[in-house]
């Protein structure tokens, strides 16, 4: 995001709050500040990449949330910040959220950045599509850019509908031509867009969810631009570049979770049409949990999804590594005062028997301190998967959070 609209943005949330009676608002400062270090276990693949085996950043994320009329409005601003050792994309500023959120009768109004989040399924969210990838934060795509946005919300008795209006596109972020997790060729700073209107063509989205008895369950549509890209080889420069290009999509998405007992089956499907031949694609699959295992109070979940993705390899759709796989995972919840958690999971190719290896580990030190460990392994990648690209990234992370 600009620094241009990040102070337009901020200017306006200040002028709101400064019209506002000081004694009727209620203010709120909190927030974190991470620092984090990577551990590449190998050389990099290509020429051009940093060849540092430690790479470091820091992080900054403060909250600032002001209420009124007891709690029927509220202001919202994270702005987020990182500074990278060796990566200059991976140097950057987003504003998470900035937003008003007004509780009206039998309505919820929220205008301005915001997060959303759409999903059920623990190895990939297919029908998460409101907001943006922040694909240098992390590949595992969890970390998303915020929205502008128009979002309004019944709760009514037939079930949560949603409506959202979304007046401006935000393009990926990818790592720079120094970072890790990139293919051979660099990707552009340029983008390509379908739309005559670019990043200004308005996205619209609906979203109906309800409860009946053990299942939720959740159907949505989408029109507008595809926060997938399809990164094309074009000349540039003398030299070659991946440029982004963004088409102009539908897609209908299905949520679904039944809970029985200590199963809990899951479902994510959706149908997209606009890039080439229409393709569905889904992920399916169920963790079961074992309580108080072995006569303590720690929780041991085990996973396992199927994801398929019926895309033309050799089509207009962006390149996926999802085709016919099979994740096996296991989340351990040990219940304990420091909120001791981990999640270890692993994705294997069902067609060309590639491998990936996950593991995400966290717990707290007293209040305001929190320790995270994460590793991402490719100890078999075929020369045909996507992956191929980052097979000597393994990397390990060390981030350890002090909140305020």
């Amino acid at each position: 995001m600009s620094v241009a609209r990040v102070r337009r943005t901020t200017l306006l949330a200040a002028a709101l709050l400064a019209a506002s009676p000081a004694s009727a608002a209620d203010f709120d400062l909190a927030g974190s500040v991470l620092l984090e270090t990577r551990l590449f276990l190998s050389d990099p693949a290509y020429v051009g990449q940093d060849d540092a085996a430690v790479s470091p950043s820091v992080a900054l994320a403060p909250e600032l949330t002001v209420e009124l009329e007891g709690g029927r409005d509220r202001f919202s601003l994270i702005p987020f910040l990182r500074i990278d050792a060796h990566d200059d994309r991976r140097t950057h500023a987003d504003l998470r959220e900035a937003n008003w959120l007004h509780l009206g009768d039998g309505y919820d109004l929220v205008v301005g950045l915001d997060k959303v989040f759409w999903g059920v399924t623990e190895s990939r969210h297919l029908v998460d599509i409101v907001n943006q990838t922040d694909l240098v934060e992390d590949i595992d795509q969890e970390d998303k850019l915020g929205q502008p946005m128009v979002q309004v919300q019944l709760d009514r008795d037939w079930g949560v509908l949603q409506g959202f209006v979304m007046p401006v596109f935000r393009e990926r972020t990818f790592p720079g031509d120094k970072g890790r997790f990139r293919g051979p060729l660099p990707i552009a700073d340029d983008a390509v867009y379908q739309a005559d209107a670019e990043q200004y063509h308005p996205d619209l989205a609906l979203r109906w969810s309800h409860t009946f008895g053990g299942l939720d369950i959740g159907i949505s549509q989408f029109h507008g631009t595809s926060r997938e890209p399809r990164l094309l080889a074009e000349p540039r420069g003398g030299g070659t570049e991946l440029v982004p290009h963004y088409d102009l999509i539908d897609q209908t998405g299905l949520d679904a979770q039944y809970t029985s007992g200590t199963w809990l089956w899951k479902l994510e499907a959706i149908a997209r049409f606009g890039q080439g031949n229409g393709f569905a694609a889904t992920v399916a699959g169920f963790e079961y949990t074992l309580y108080q295992l072995a006569g303590s109070d720690a929780d041991l979940g085990l996973l396992l999804e199927h994801l398929y993705d019926g895309r033309e390899e050799d089509g207009d759709a962006p390149l996926t590594v999802f085709q016919n796989d099979v994740f096996v995972g296991t989340r351990l919840t040990l219940n304990d005062e420091p909120d001791t958690t981990l999640l270890a999971g692993a994705i294997v190719d069902a067609e060309d028997g590639s491998l990936t290896l996950s593991l995400e580990a966290s717990r707290r030190i007293g209040s305001d301190l929190k320790v995270e460990l994460e590793a991402r392994l490719f100890p078999e990648v075929a020369r045909e998967d996507p992956l191929y690209g980052i097979r000597r990234d393994d990397a390990v992370t060390l981030r350890v959070s002090r909140y305020f």
